[in-house]
């Protein structure tokens, strides 16, 4: 059974850290691409980041225009894990994280079509 657990998350000021975490159970999180998506309230899910499997372009990584420069997606595979680190948080960065694997990245980073795996979230506040 394929199972993504998502960690990390918390109450941060602004312009403060965190590393979000995407542990996978059941299957070799190298193989799929994992994409990292977020849902504020009253709002619609929308990409953040996602990274390719090393099969399929090496491991090559896109962000939404928002977080480009402030957050960066990486693997490590000897630990089955995927992270975000979330650099000069803001406020508008609150949000429920989920990340998800699946086949592929998209060019479009919002696009969840090619992702069937689904973690159950972790709630980021960036607040003062």
């Amino acid at each position: 059974q394929l199972q993504l657990v998502e960690s990390g998350g918390g109450l941060v000021q602004p312009g403060g850290s965190l590393r979000l975490s995407c542990a996978a159970s059941g299957f070799t999180l190298n193989y799929y691409a994992i994409g990292w998506f977020r849902q504020a309230p009253g709002k619609e899910r929308e990409g953040v980041s996602c990274i390719s499997s090393i099969s399929s372009s090496g491991g090559s990584t896109n962000y939404a225009d928002s977080v480009k420069g402030r957050f960066t997606i990486s693997r490590d595979n000897a630990k089955n894990t995927v992270y975000l680190q979330m650099n000069s948080l803001k406020p508008e960065d609150t949000a429920i994280y989920y990340c998800a694997a699946g086949s592929r990245c998209s060019g479009y980073v919002s696009s969840e079509y090619f992702f069937g795996s689904w973690g159950q979230g972790t709630q980021v506040t960036v607040s003062s």
